[in-house]
């Protein structure tokens, strides 16, 4: 077995925010350095498994886009086991800029191949995968995100003794499988709120057919788009951290916290309801938007 259950407890933190909800945040961030947060949960059994099984010659490819937290992560994975690996790069204008950018720099140091496609390419992912699939065929592909069947059974991991007390279980969405996860196997009392970053009307769908329960609602937290990162979201990653010293990304994380705390001043949770957030990690991700910030002139994250 290659990725291992951790020896401690993933610690859960309490926000104090001295309103008639009590918050929390289930540090799944401190899970790995650089197998970050759902994605280590996410691979857990696809990667486990398929070692298992796998021919004398491993390979693993997989798909993402510029600042991917799921390609640094498999990218890891493969450095970690000596696993060769291949990503599969939104945006054939990134081929020459690779170096520039910290989430594939870091990534080719850990030695995935990249291959470039254009966006057009990349919107036709099955495609792209069934030849992948002929032209390596012992290879494992996993999907953009890492969201299947085995990655919904990862996310079972994130849920314990210690989730149980808890009324509603908040996390952020963008491919669906660890909120489909949470979903599926968390107790029949709680429920489930997805901050949805992603603007995908099949999405709710694709997360029923995962999960085939109705205990979840996805909440709009895109805040102007996908990848988009406002002033103010930058302020509240920046007041968050100073208040509580937890680092937040902007893309996943940033936005779900800042939904959250808009949902608690909208009375959206019932008086003395117990809420945890689940820190999904990406914090890569801040070296990235950083750069995009600077170049606009603009405060940087913290």
């Amino acid at each position: 077995m290659l990725l291992q259950f951790p020896t401690e407890p993933i610690p859960i933190q309490e926000i104090p925010i001295h309103r008639n909800v009590k918050l929390f945040i289930k540090r799944e961030d401190l899970i790995h350095p650089q197998i970050s947060g759902n994605k280590y949960w996410k691979l857990f059994y696809n990667v486990n498994r398929y070692l298992e099984n796998n021919p004398e010659k491993p390979y693993i490819i997989t798909f993402g886009g510029a600042f991917s937290n799921h390609i640094a992560a498999v990218s890891a994975v493969g450095n970690l086991a000596g696993i060769p690996t291949l990503g599969i790069i939104r945006g054939e204008e990134l081929q020459h800029k690779w170096r520039d950018n910290p989430t594939l720099l870091f990534a080719k140091r850990n030695g995935m191949n990249l291959k470039f496609v254009t966006r057009e390419e990349y919107r036709h992912k099955e495609k792209l995968t069934e030849f992948l699939q002929q032209e390596f065929p012992e290879a494992l592909v996993v999907p953009e995100g890492g969201t299947n069947e085995e990655a919904v059974e990862g996310v079972k991991m994130m849920l314990n003794e210690q989730t149980k007390d808890f009324d509603y279980l908040c996390t952020a969405v963008g491919t669906g499988g660890t909120i489909a996860g949470i979903s599926k196997f968390c107790e029949d009392n709680q429920k489930v709120i997805g901050c949805n970053v992603v603007d995908d009307a099949s999405l709710e769908n694709k997360i029923f057919e995962l999960t085939l329960k109705h205990n979840f609602d996805l909440i709009d937290s895109c805040f102007g788009g996908y990848g988009k990162i406002s002033d103010e979201n930058i302020r509240f990653i920046n007041d968050f951290k100073e208040k509580y010293d937890i680092p937040l990304e902007p893309i996943y994380t940033g936005k779900m916290m800042q939904r959250v705390f808009e949902l608690i001043e909208e009375e959206y949770f019932p008086e003395d309801s117990r809420i945890l957030c689940f820190h999904t990690g990406g914090l890569q991700g801040i070296e990235g938007a950083n750069l995009l910030l600077e170049k606009q002139n603009r405060n940087l994250i913290i």
